[in-house]
């Protein structure tokens, strides 16, 4: 698991964004396969040029914590999804409401390089995530909004 900052470092290193780009495309083949069987429409990602999947379950060893499966057809977004799933597993629903995913654009400057059209697929895939926690425990969300 790798926190924000962890990340930024990560991206800090790298003196291009066609390397970034390339180190964004090796963390999405990495990502570990998704079971064919929980590729369904309620896990599908609405909103997305590209085919994109993500179903929660929970960490084992716990009984509040959330992890995700993770698929894509598309190898940039698939790279965005592994950074995603990295830091979002191993939290609980609250955490994940409150996960600020304007942070995650401005702190990896993804605003500035990822095009319109990403940007709203990526948006779209956190928002999945979210309510897939909130079905986890559905008073992170009344927690999430009142702060």
């Amino acid at each position: 698991m790798k926190t924000m900052d962890e990340i930024v470092d990560m991206f800090e290193l790298l003196d291009d964004w066609d390397q970034r780009y390339s180190l964004i495309i090796e963390l999405g083949e990495e990502l570990p396969a998704m079971p064919l069987c929980l590729k369904t429409d309620d896990n599908k990602v609405r909103g997305c040029m590209s085919q994109v999947w993500v179903s929660p379950y929970r960490t084992e060893g716990t009984s509040d914590r959330i992890s995700y499966h993770a698929d894509c057809d598309t190898t940039i977004i698939k790279g965005v999804l592994a950074l995603l799933v990295q830091l979002l597993e191993n939290k609980t629903a609250q955490q994940i409401q409150l996960f600020d995913i304007d942070e995650f654009f401005t702190r990896l400057h993804l605003d500035e390089n990822l095009s319109p059209n990403r940007h709203v697929g990526v948006y779209a895939i956190v928002d999945l995530m979210k309510k897939q926690a909130m079905a986890f425990d559905p008073a992170a969300g009344r927690i999430a909004s009142a702060q």
